[in-house]
């Protein structure tokens, strides 16, 4: 008799996504002593030992297994033999990873089940509901949706990556019907991954409506006729027996043979020789040790064990202890840390701010860490605890140094050659200290380290980075700072409390340094960190804390031109609808464009409500007026309250400037990305956008000068894809959109149209992005078969182009990255995707090398630029996608122009030498928008 019953809980662990999960988390590792791919499986046991950790306590699991796929051929094969038959083979470096994670979990002592000729999914379900019959519970820790069928009465499931509970309302959100019927809405919708043909041209959200309209699959198959939509009245008639196919292929089996019991999966404590025998074979280290602690065991001596760069997952040995970080009081404890410093040749530097605004935030603590678990904060402003503070908010907390002495002290440490800085996100503590008069240099970021190893993989924050590759989570700042209206700046967080913080924050950033520093050199990305990167830090410190001056009264006054324009566009809408509405309220536009005009494209929400956004609009405007004016009047209104409203609050009280914040790893392909305000994305294509830029001013005796590439991710375009028609365009000098349209519109260029270079540059610039007809024509506001019609005698055109993308793609499918001309590896984690993401994730791919590569170009620039332009009275102060804009005296116009000029059209020598010539446009005026 089985001992499981009540009161048990089971937990099923999807193996696959386990997997899966972990061989694209990290990059490749392989085991030093004989060169085994094991990154997967480093993974995986990382994430079994966090599971076995989070689940204790009386919610914990009685019995559990982890449930593989055995082989590829199932009994649904012979059902169907096209199941799966889309899905990409399995990469070489994980098969041989496959049979290693099996080990890994019979050496955690968890119950590893497969069974030939049935899929993991059938195992869960049938040992799901053996439990639920037998009274017991059960948590599916998976988030496949196949899966979702189970849910209820007892079984609930767990998407472990986003810690997040599965139960039947959670169902309901994902497919509109509850677990008993997901089957039916599966069986309609098909699924693309696994090559379930389903209903041709129902999705999920129709096929939901259609079941819970008739109560269920076969009701709807039996009463077809029914059906008021022709198209989709016949597709049920023609189409039954594949959609019958359909639902037998996605519904589980829950009566799969086993040849085990529930009380075979109870929960078993590992056996330490057996699972540290295994980590060590593995050589994981940081793992074997870790794990030894805590299960009061030796952990065994590992031969020949990896550097920290065989195992990202593995930096540093030292656990992370806050007990060992000391405060710094006094000059003289301060002195033994600068002192160490210059003996070892570097320091890993972090600050702690009221704020996040650079420009004002006040310093309140210095961290320094020169070794792994051996870090210090230096506290400086920390003010006394209300409960403490008799004479008021303002006094100190003892136990500080004076700030002027500190860094006083501190100041010839950090600005000596000799000693290398090392910060995460340094620019940040760049400016910070260089507001106090301390110019930090030299500098390594690890931030930027990342980035160019990982770009396109994951984020770079040092959350991410120590939870990814320390495997430790940093302490929040959230539970020391609060939030709401009862939060308080960092000065405010006790100096005791703020020192575990503060100083784990250098700790980290210095073992992630020592992490990524030789793997620059390993994955061949030293040269863009070196080149690009780090050298960029200074630059844009410098044009950020310099800012542009800003005209607010101009920004007034365009506010209410704004206003009034606005509201001139709502009587023409009014008009054109019949009727007064809130223009500015989606769910009575919705109501206007689909139930009164009956326009057609209306789709309803979860709300009841229409579905209004720009990709709605824009289709309706190719053939109806009043969506073009509400997508007018949506402009005018971002315009307003994002930039003619917004920058006036964004304007320094001291400095009467708007200093920006440029993110460098804000865009996987290199871009800048402009924060805090954001003035790379003022619109350029109308007049008004354009207009903004006159707030834009020079201070008197001075004026702006923008100097801008002239398309050049185009010149990159016939250099990479070797288009001979485009590259002797550019040599010749030509108009490349007014040739581009005479080729395909045969149209002369003496008789070419605004209209129609309009056409043929949307042409160009769109199908550098992968455009496809359908964007083309909400771009251009033609109808769909037009816009594909352009495309195609595009391609026709320049078939190199064609070439160009397809061996980008394959390419990006066989190394998971594609590369800029520089060097730079922009990761394609999604290439391989399959459904609605797959177009996007190809676009992305074939985009990738020339955005990327136009923005090394003007990285370079920048970075190059300070030199050439010395001695000049000019200041760089923006820099917006391929524009840099300068501020400079009047009467040393020329010798800036001359100078950026010639920098930015060299910025690819000697490094990449291009086929075609870099042109750059130069503009000067009182304001930006002259200037540009």
């Amino acid at each position: 008799m089985s001992n499981f019953g009540k009161g048990c809980h089971l937990h099923l662990i999807d193996g696959s996504a386990f997997i899966f999960r972990a061989y694209h988390a990290l990059p490749p590792l392989t085991r030093k002593s004989d060169g085994l791919p094991i990154g997967a499986v480093s993974g995986f046991c990382n994430m079994l030992q966090k599971y076995v950790e989070g689940n204790t306590g009386p919610d914990a699991p009685t019995h559990v297994a982890v449930i593989f796929d055995k082989g590829s051929h199932t009994f649904r094969n012979d059902m169907y033999d096209l199941y799966k038959a889309n899905r990409e083979a399995m990469p070489e470096d994980l098969r041989p990873q496959m049979p290693l994670t099996r080990e890994a979990t019979r050496a955690f002592n968890i119950a590893c089940k497969e069974l030939e000729g049935y899929e993991a999914d059938d195992i869960i379900a049938t040992l799901a509901i053996q439990a639920r019959e037998a009274g017991g519970r059960v948590t599916i820790v998976s988030s496949d949706k196949d899966l979702m069928q189970l849910v209820g009465d007892g079984v609930e499931m767990l998407d472990a990556m986003k810690n997040k509970r599965i139960d039947r309302d959670g169902v309901f959100e994902k497919f509109g019907v509850g677990p008993e019927r997901v089957v039916d809405v599966q069986a309609l919708a098909g699924d693309s991954v696994d090559n379930v043909p389903g209903a041709p041209g129902i999705g999920i959200k129709t096929a939901a409506l259609l079941i819970n309209e008739f109560g269920d699959l076969e009701t709807l198959l039996d009463r077809a006729e029914e059906i008021k939509q022709p198209k989709r009245r016949q597709t049920l008639i023609d189409k039954r027996a594949q959609i019958e196919l359909s639902k037998r292929l996605v519904q589980l089996d829950e009566n799969t043979p086993l040849d085990f019991t529930l009380d075979d999966l109870e929960v078993q404590d590992p056996e330490p020789d057996t699972l540290l025998g295994f980590l060590a074979e593995m050589e994981f280290r940081t793992l074997t040790k870790r794990i030894a602690d805590k299960l009061g065991a030796e952990a065994p001596v590992i031969a020949d064990a990896p550097a920290p760069v065989a195992d990202v997952a593995e930096a540093e040995d030292i656990p992370f202890d806050a007990s060992k970080y000391e405060c710094v009081r006094d000059a003289g404890a301060l002195q033994k840390w600068i002192d160490q410093a210059y003996e070892r040749g570097w320091v890993a530097v972090d600050t702690e701010t009221t704020g996040l605004n650079e420009m004002i935030a006040d310093l309140v603590g210095i961290s320094l860490c020169i070794e792994a678990g051996e870090a210090c904060y230096i506290p400086l402003i920390h003010r006394q605890s209300a409960t403490d503070d008799l004479f008021g908010s303002d006094a100190l907390a003892e136990g500080q140094m004076p700030i002027e002495q500190a860094l006083t002290l501190i100041k010839p440490m950090l600005e000596d050659p000799s000693i290398l800085k090392i910060g995460q996100n340094m620019k940040y503590d760049a400016k910070i200290f260089a507001r106090y008069g301390v110019d930090v240099a030299p500098i390594d970021d690890t931030m930027l380290m990342s980035y160019a190893m990982h770009g396109g993989e994951h984020g770079h924050g040092m959350d991410t980075l120590s939870e990814r590759y320390l495997n430790h989570t940093p302490i929040p700042i959230k539970p020391l700072l609060g939030s709401g209206k009862s939060a308080i700046t960092f000065d405010k967080v006790p100096i005791d409390e703020a020192t575990a913080y503060a100083a784990e924050d250098a700790d980290i950033t210095l073992r992630l340094w020592k992490l990524f520093k030789p793997q620059l050199h390993q994955v061949q990305v030293t040269t863009v960190y070196e080149t690009l990167e780090r050298p960029l830090v200074p630059v844009l410190a410098e044009m950020e804390m310099h800012g542009i001056k800003v005209d607010r009264d101009v920004l007034s006054r365009m506010s209410n031109a704004f206003a009034q324009k606005m509201a001139g566009l709502e009587a023409e809408i009014h008009e054109l609808a019949g009727e007064s509405f809130n223009v500015g309220s989606p769910a009575q536009l919705g109501e206007i464009l689909f139930d009164k005009m009956s326009l057609e494209g209306g789709k309803k929400g979860k709300t009841g409500k229409y579905s209004t956004g720009a990709d709605i609009l824009e289709d309706l405007a190719t053939e109806h007026e009043l969506p073009r004016r509400v997508l007018d009047w949506r402009q005018l209104s971002k315009l307003k309250s994002t930039y003619t409203d917004a920058l006036q609050t964004h304007i320094n009280p001291d400095t009467g400037r708007v200093h920006t914040s440029y993110s460098i790893t804000g865009a996987n392909t290199g871009r800048l990305a402009s924060t805090d305000p954001n003035l790379q994305n003022i619109p350029v294509r109308t007049e008004e956008g354009r207009r903004i830029r006159e707030a834009f001013i020079a201070e008197p005796g001075n004026v702006l000068v923008s100097l801008d590439y002239s398309q050049i991710e185009l010149r990159i375009l016939a250099h990479i894809a070797d288009i001979p028609a485009l590259k002797q365009a550019f040599t010749d000098g030509l108009d490349i959109h007014a040739m581009t349209a005479s080729e395909m519109f045969e149209v002369p260029l003496d008789e070419m149209t605004p209209d129609i270079r309009r056409q043929a540059k949307a042409i160009n610039f769109g199908v550098i992005y992968g455009i496809s007809g359908f964007g083309l024509a909400r771009n251009l506001r033609i109808p769909r078969a037009e816009a594909q019609g352009f495309i195609d005698r595009y391609f026709e055109r320049f078939p190199g182009i064609r070439t160009y993308m397809d061996d980008t793609v394959a390419f990006a499918k066989e190394n998971g990255y594609v590369q800029t001309l520089f060097g730079r590896k922009i990761h394609t984690p999604e290439i391989n995707a399959k459904g609605p993401h797959a177009g996007f994730s190809r676009r992305a791919a074939i985009n990738a090398p020339i955005q990327g590569t136009a923005a090394d170009v003007i990285r370079r620039a920048m970075v190059r630029m300070p030199d050439a332009i010395h001695g000049l009275p000019a200041k760089m102060l923006l820099q917006v996608h391929d524009e840099l804009l300068f501020e400079v005296s009047e009467d040393a116009v020329e010798p800036l122009i001359d100078a950026a000029r010639d920098v930015m059209e060299g910025a690819s020598d000697p490094a990449v030498k291009l086929d075609v010539k870099l042109s750059v446009d130069a503009g000067q005026g009182a304001n930006w928008a002259e200037a540009h």
